[in-house]
């Protein structure tokens, strides 16, 4: 596999400016393989907008080995949107003192809460949301409210989403010849899809830290690095769009098992999204990460043809929708965390803390134990 990626990297730096997605850019050893004869049947994917459901996330945090002062920080959901919908945001705990911080060109919100170190720092966030099911209607264009000002922060820069040098050529050759915007976010989903893959021992949901991938040729990682890819390359080719982070809460409608979240056991259920705006259809949901999750996790066996029945509708309904078993948090990069000692945080829908000036590892369940639960109400 290694020499297939290498050898990929190579054809992709190569390639003339006018090559096209089909064909020019080869698929990786893996994408190539024959699927076995029982190959799981395909079943019903197809999330469709209707109801809205309700639900309660419960965020508790004990910090373990506390001495001294302390501070945690939670993201608070605050989007409202036409798929997600923040009722409330409460808190409880024994700390000191506990604020709502703001980050000032997402929006996105979190809670700090700062412990003085005369008791083992507790906390607890209860969020009530509603959610709903999205899907673009391509037939049927509705048109975009969103002003020149608003989507120039989702096509700019970020530490982690680098738009020059590599990732601007690699974005110009993905989508050398496309017309429209809609085509050109059709040739870089169905490059993710293509090219990179679910690497399942990677920590959390990985760094997301594009430059790297498209340097090394190193196309695994999972949904930060996925689908931040994904973002990178659209604004790169000057489409608008932005990844949104947050959590499973709820089972998948379709029992897909990849795509599901524990209700009573939600703390390593984060997942990032992703969108792009359209000028003809406004903000459209997109998940290619969802379908290298799927490839790779949803049998014992890693399905490696993202257009074998299991996956195949995985893939057509994650290209302009997703399912409403999922809460967002925020659409931010590079967070400044007031107080947080090791700088910006690349991207905030894990829980974060620090007693004295040694941070904790939000994805090291021994020395930072929070738990995240959800009820349907």
């Amino acid at each position: 596999m290694h020499d297939s990626k290498a050898l990929q990297r190579r054809t992709l730096l190569k390639c003339a400016g006018a090559l096209a997605l089909a064909g020019a850019l080869p698929r990786l050893a893996f994408a190539q393989a024959a699927q076995s004869s029982d190959q799981p049947a395909e079943k019903h994917f197809a999330p469709q907008p209707g109801e809205w459901k309700s639900f309660e996330v419960t965020t508790r945090v004990d910090l373990q080995h506390a001495s001294g002062p302390s501070t945690i920080w939670v993201p608070l959901p605050v989007i409202d949107t036409d798929w997600q919908r923040t009722l409330s945001n409460n808190w409880s705990g024994n700390a000191a003192k506990m604020s709502v911080g703001s980050d000032p060109h997402y929006g996105a919100q979190f809670l700090v809460a700062e412990f003085d170190g005369s008791a083992a720092p507790h906390l607890e966030v209860v969020s009530r949301v509603q959610t709903r099911n999205r899907k673009a209607d391509w037939k049927k264009p509705v048109g975009g409210a969103e002003t020149p000002e608003d989507l120039r922060v989702f096509l700019q820069p970020t530490d982690l989403l680098p738009l020059d040098g590599l990732v601007r050529k690699t974005a110009l050759q993905i989508t050398s010849g496309a017309k429209t915007d809609e085509a050109k976010v059709q040739r870089i989903y169905d490059w993710i899809v293509l090219n990179t893959f679910r690497e399942p021992k990677v920590r959390g949901c990985g760094t997301g830290d594009i430059k790297t991938m498209l340097e090394t040729g190193n196309f695994g990682g999972k949904c930060a690095d996925l689908n931040g890819l994904f973002v990178g390359l659209c604004r790169a080719s000057g489409v608008p769009a932005r990844d949104v982070y947050g959590i499973r809460i709820a089972p998948d409608e379709f029992g897909y098992k990849a795509l599901s979240g524990k209700p009573a056991a939600l703390q390593g259920a984060q997942h990032c999204r992703s969108e792009v705006y359209l000028k003809r259809h406004g903000w459209v949901a997109m998940d290619p990460a969802d379908v290298a999750k799927v490839m790779r996790e949803e049998t014992a066996n890693w399905i490696k043809d993202p257009d074998a029945p299991l996956v195949a509708p995985v893939k057509q309904a994650l290209f302009g929708g997703w399912e409403g078993n999922w809460m967002g948090y925020n659409f931010a990069h590079d967070v400044r965390l007031p107080g947080f000692t090791q700088g910006k945080v690349g991207f905030l829908m894990y829980p974060q803390a620090q007693n004295k000036s040694e941070v904790y590892d939000s994805l090291d369940p021994a020395n930072f134990k929070y738990t995240i639960t959800s009820r349907a109400i």
